[in-house]
């Protein structure tokens, strides 16, 4: 008896109470139980510290093998996509993060469309994740497309260079940029806030667009809404990258030792590694929305503007010689669509043929009924006194 009772299912929520407010919570174990992705793409002139500070923010060694060229290997030298995925987990929640570096940029003599190699990459990933969307098996599509670019900006001038502009006009389109004033120690408090309303009024003046923090709804919580006013003010971010633990009065920080003192990365006095985190964590959903929704979409229409024929195929670079192919799929399904034409154009023609009959009977039934009559119309009547004539006579 007592087993029975046990057994038997209970309402776990009290009455009156459907319980559909569980419903977050239940899309929060099936994304914690899947883990998430996402792809960040950091480019900039070589001796920024753009390493150093990716390491410094997802607390991981993504580069333990890295190759530092010379100088004169860097003349001869072209630009490089390097991708690198680490999965790191927290707290039970797994991301596979990828970092696609690009050695090489803006080191050459002739920077003229250094930047080319960029974007043929970009497109490749939309390409790439176009032709599993529209493909048979759509459960496993592996999302390799940039959702966010970090520009590294050079602290030693007066804004951005030409270069800069340029790379930043040809991507805007594609991709979440966001800018990012490297080594921001060798500044001092008023440079760089000068330099950051510098580069500002360049990226307005260039019409470049740039990540902004999305605006916050009224029924967010205040300090939330405090926390993206004060993110979005710190654009362009200032960072400072440093994995070496240092002791300062009496705990171990992150920093950078200097003769004058310790410059602390975690301290927000010090520099805008904290908001940069910040920024890339509570937005990293926004990021992808945006990249999905906008960009994606984007390049998705336009290539399909190029051919409209290609709606219900996929093409696929072959990445070395550049030449699309179609897959066996592609070709079914380019053959049932040429079988179906067939169809259609038989069945067009036998309505045709069909017409042409109905109308060759309806003039040959005119003609026959216009001559019955004209036969009626031509016989003579006799006249009937005529008849009674012969009659008495008989």
């Amino acid at each position: 008896m007592a087993t029975d009772q046990s057994r038997q299912f209970t309402n776990p929520e009290a009455p009156g109470y459907v319980g559909f407010a569980n419903l977050p919570n239940q899309v929060h174990r099936k994304s914690v139980k899947k883990g998430f992705e996402f792809t960040l793409m950091v480019v900039g002139e070589s001796g920024l510290g753009k390493s150093t500070l990716i390491n410094s923010l997802f607390l991981a060694d993504l580069y333990p093998e890295r190759h530092i060229p010379a100088a004169a290997d860097k003349i001869a030298q072209t630009l490089k996509i390097e991708p690198s995925s680490v999965e790191i987990e927290e707290r039970g929640v797994k991301l596979r993060l990828t970092v696609v570096d690009t050695p090489g940029y803006g080191d050459a003599i002739n920077n003229n469309d250094c930047f080319q190699p960029i974007l043929q990459y970009i497109d490749e990933q939309y390409e790439l994740y176009l032709k599993e969307e529209s493909g048979l098996n759509r459960r496993n599509i592996s999302d390799s497309r940039i959702h966010c670019v970090f520009y590294f900006i050079s602290p030693c001038g007066h804004g951005l260079k030409p270069l800069d502009l340029e790379f930043m006009k040809a991507l805007h389109s594609k991709v979440n940029i966001v800018p990012i004033i490297s080594k921001a120690d060798t500044l001092t408090p008023k440079e760089t806030q000068d330099l950051k309303t510098k580069v500002l009024d360049q990226i307005a003046m260039s019409g470049v667009r740039i990540y902004t923090i999305p605006t916050c709804d009224e029924d967010e919580d205040e300090d939330y809404k405090d926390q993206c006013m004060k993110l979005r003010e710190s654009v362009p971010f200032a960072v400072i990258g440093a994995n070496t633990n240092i002791e300062v009065r009496g705990k171990r920080v992150r920093g950078r030792q200097y003769p004058w003192g310790v410059v602390e990365i975690d301290n927000p006095e010090h520099s805008d590694f904290i908001k940069l985190r910040t920024m890339l964590i509570t937005h990293m959903q926004d990021l992808q929305e945006l990249t999905h929704e906008t960009h994606y979409e984007n390049y998705r229409a336009a290539k399909l503007a190029k051919n409209p024929k290609q709606r219900g195929r996929v093409t696929s670079d072959s990445g070395e010689s550049g030449t699309h192919r179609l897959e066996e799929k592609d070709k079914l399904l380019l053959e049932k669509d040429a079988e179906l034409k067939r169809m259609q154009d038989m069945i067009t023609k036998m309505q045709a043929q069909m017409s042409d009959t109905a109308s060759i009977c309806s003039r040959h039934s005119d003609t026959s009924t216009n001559g019955r009559s004209s036969m009626i119309r031509s016989t003579p009547r006799q006249p009937q006194s005529s008849a009674i004539k012969r009659d008495a006579k008989n």
